[in-house]
């Protein structure tokens, strides 16, 4: 028989204490944005010394609030190669505005989860991180969003990064009392289920999944107060889920892997029809008009962003392979070759969650101009493919 009950301690509403089948579940509800919550949760596990302490953290969210110099480390052509540039551009957008939310509270977002496990390592007390990784649940909700609410998104989070508008007394009071992320994310939720779905929802269950398989009887669970209510009912009503289910990022619908294959297979086949029924030279044409419609977009993209000379040959003869391969995209070729001929500065990578809010550093921070080539030549090429299949296309016709 599950039991919720505050016993004789004295500890503020947002500690929840359920027993289930003899064993002991302690639920800290924490602000991320909070010195209270830490207090509190020093307090709490150095009151209870329980078996095991649970956070609200996966390996990649807890290496970056331990390790401040994390951005100096960043190997950025490896990042490059891999084709992870998408994803250093969201990790960078949220480092920066929670630098920007933690220099205006006087904490940084998340002190009370490495709060967590410091008490934890004092006291010799095995500590579990309990949340779904951060690149899976990033990419699901990626996957899941439509392409407009995609755009909607993406300019949401830009507004907010370069907003200048000052929190007032009031509203930082009530930041830090309560878990403001999750109650964004809840308002976005009205606009967007699918965000809700996945990053409270699907990890409510995640979270209550690993706190039950946490080893001992007394678990001390640190988690955002956002979460609290769903993993309270999950332990309650013994809930149980295949988490393979929700580590698992959805597949690329085959529609456009068809759609990317099938624009540069109609290209070279309209060009290989045309030099069948109308002559080499009629196909030659068609050729370096592909060049130059591909290719010059990506390249002004690239100048735009302040590439230098060398990454803009690249981009301009680079534009017209990769437009016709899915596989690799000029915006990878031509950051790759920025990297290598205008490397970052140390100094650039230690001051790069301050200046990715600031318009104009986008072009003199080194790192961030990378960054700038890889979307600028992108969006180039991109329109150029596109511009560019039309016209040969529709030479058939004519």
């Amino acid at each position: 028989m599950e039991e919720e009950k505050s016993l004789n301690r004295n500890y503020p509403e947002e500690v929840r204490i359920l027993e289930k089948e003899g064993r002991e579940f302690i639920l800290v509800g924490t602000a991320h944005v909070s010195r209270q919550s830490a207090e509190l949760v020093r307090e709490v596990i150095t009151n209870e010394r329980p078996d095991c302490v649970c956070v609200e953290l996966d390996a990649q969210r807890h290496k970056s609030l331990s390790e401040q110099n994390r951005w100096e480390s960043l190997d950025l052509r490896a990042i490059i190669r891999q084709k992870q540039l998408s994803t250093l551009i969201i990790n960078l957008l949220l480092a920066s505005y929670q630098k920007k939310l933690g220099d205006q509270l006087g904490v940084m977002p998340g002190v009370e989860l490495l709060e967590a496990t410091k008490v934890a390592a004092e006291q010799n007390i095995p500590i579990a991180l309990c949340d779904r990784d951060i690149r899976v649940t990033l990419r699901r909700a990626w996957h899941l969003l439509s392409f407009w609410k995609k755009m909607e998104l993406l300019a949401i989070g830009l507004a907010g990064i370069f907003e200048k508008q000052e929190i007032s007394e009031e509203k930082l009071s009530e930041l830090r009392r309560k878990d403001m992320l999750s109650e964004l994310i809840a308002e976005l939720g009205k606009a967007m289920p699918v965000l809700k779905t996945v990053l409270i929802d699907e990890r409510d269950a995640y979270l209550a999944q690993k706190i039950k398989a946490a080893e001992g009887e007394k678990i001390v669970a640190v988690v955002g107060a956002g979460h609290l209510e769903g993993i309270s009912k999950a332990l309650a009503e013994n809930q149980h889920r295949d988490l393979r289910e929700i580590e698992q990022i959805p597949p690329a619908s085959p529609a456009w892997k068809w759609i990317g294959w099938s624009i540069p297979a109609l290209v070279l086949g309209s060009i290989f029809y045309i030099g069948w029924t109308r002559g080499i030279d009629t196909a030659g044409h068609s050729i370096f008009f592909w060049i130059l419609a591909t290719g010059l977009p990506s390249a002004l993209g690239t100048l735009l962003a302040w590439g230098h000379p060398v990454t803009v040959l690249s981009a301009l003869l680079g534009a017209p392979i990769t437009t016709l391969s899915p596989a690799i995209g000029v915006g990878y070729v031509a950051a790759l070759v920025q990297a290598y001929l205008r490397p970052p500065m140390v100094k650039e990578f230690q001051t790069v969650r301050e200046d990715v809010g600031k318009f104009k550093k986008w072009w003199q921070n080194k790192l961030l101009r990378v960054l700038l080539v890889f979307i600028f030549s992108s969006l180039g090429g991109a329109i150029g493919m596109y511009f560019g299949s039309y016209k040969i296309v529709s030479a058939l016709f004519q």
